[in-house]
């Protein structure tokens, strides 16, 4: 399998100088041979015996790649990034228990897999860095930098897309809001599981107590996914995990799979600490601009009392993350350190980015979603 996959990777590159294969390249069936692989007994063993088994998928990422990646200044075929991260997302799922068929984990640990991510990955990480100023960020005072910037993105400024919401969203609107947040919504804080363990100290006793307030402190009622399932029902939503995976724009994907991508890796635990302080930063403002539609309209408390929550308990998270987590772990690590502010800023773009993607499916939205019955 190893020889195997060696001689993957050195075809790659040859396939990424030569390859010209046009935009109209047909994603879906080549994502439909992934969840294929993905259900084969021993697919590492498939692999081996039957390369053609992946030619399709392996056609597709090839032509995705470039159409995706190409150019950090381009933002790329929309398609491309689609099909690509569906499939990171495909793969990276399996990181997470879902309460269903045991068989369906059985290639979870596969090498095939793995290298499939690492493909996609590395590309499009080095994609992502090429929108962030790094080299200014290494030069920063970075304690003085994360207050500066605490301040700033408690209360920022109200966008146009921000006012949209707040002034304009209707009925319909919100529906289609929650079905696409409930991707991350109905799951919520599951890839910050992945980082608690490990030695014990005061950073990871206060990750803890962000993570148990986010899992109602282990009452299923009081768990912050209960809350966004209630506002989905009182909207007749479907609240299954990944109901409305279709939905899900590839910038949404992308801010999910980078999550993945730091919470599994643990040298990018600074990375994913800074942007978790942003995100708990930044939340109560996000989640002021969804109550106040909910109020606008009249909705319940059923339907939006995930927000209220949210503006509650993410004040404090924001704080204590500053404070007791990133803070500290500068200190702890000060050559490194500036991978904090990395990681702030990129969750602040690519999660801006998901955020405009989002509004943008709202508004171009052509059919209200079925009515789900309460049962």
């Amino acid at each position: 399998m190893f020889s195997v996959i060696s001689n993957r990777d050195m075809r790659t590159k040859s396939e990424k100088r030569g390859s010209s294969i046009g935009e109209n390249f047909d994603f879906v069936a080549a994502e439909k041979q992934l969840i294929e692989l993905l259900n084969l007994e021993n697919l590492d063993q498939q692999v081996t015996q039957v390369p053609d088994c992946t030619r399709e998928l392996e056609a597709a990422i090839s032509a995705a790649i470039p159409l995706a990646y190409a150019d950090p200044s381009e933002s790329g075929d929309d398609a491309a990034h689609r099909f690509l991260q569906r499939v990171l997302y495909r793969i990276n799922r399996l990181n997470l228990f879902w309460y269903d068929d045991l068989s369906h984990y059985k290639n979870e640990r596969s090498l095939y897999l793995q290298w499939v991510r690492d493909r996609i990955e590395s590309v499009w990480q080095a994609w992502e860095l090429g929108q962030i100023d790094v080299k200014s960020l290494q030069q920063q005072n970075v304690a003085q930098t994360l207050r500066d910037w605490y301040e700033a993105d408690l209360n920022p400024p109200v966008t146009e897309n921000r006012r949209f919401l707040r002034e304009n969203l209707d009925r319909e609107g919100y529906r289609w809001l929650l079905a696409i947040a409930s991707l991350d919504g109905l799951v919520e804080a599951s890839r910050m599981s992945r980082i608690l363990g490990g030695a014990s100290n005061e950073v990871q006793a206060m990750l803890i107590r962000v993570l148990m307030e986010e899992y109602g402190n282990g009452r299923l009622a009081r768990k912050h996914s209960t809350f966004f399932a209630k506002m989905m029902a009182e909207m007749n939503l479907n609240t299954k995990a990944e109901g409305y995976f279709d939905l899900a724009p590839w910038q949404l994907l992308a801010s999910i799979n980078h999550n993945f991508l730091l919470t599994e890796c643990k040298r990018h635990f600074l990375r994913y600490n800074g942007g978790l302080t942003y995100f708990e930063i930044v939340g109560p403002s996000i989640y002021t601009d969804y109550l106040m539609a909910a109020q606008r309209l009249n909705l319940s408390e059923e339907s939006s009392g995930y927000w209220e929550l949210h503006i509650r308990e993410d004040e404090r998270h924001g704080l204590w993350m500053l404070q007791d987590v990133a803070l500290p772990l500068a200190e702890q690590y000060p050559d490194n350190a500036w991978e904090i502010l990395l990681g702030y800023a990129q969750e602040k773009y690519i999660g801006d980015r998901a955020g405009n993607a989002i509004i943008q499916c709202i508004k171009q939205a052509t059919a209200p979603l079925p009515q789900i019955s309460l049962a």
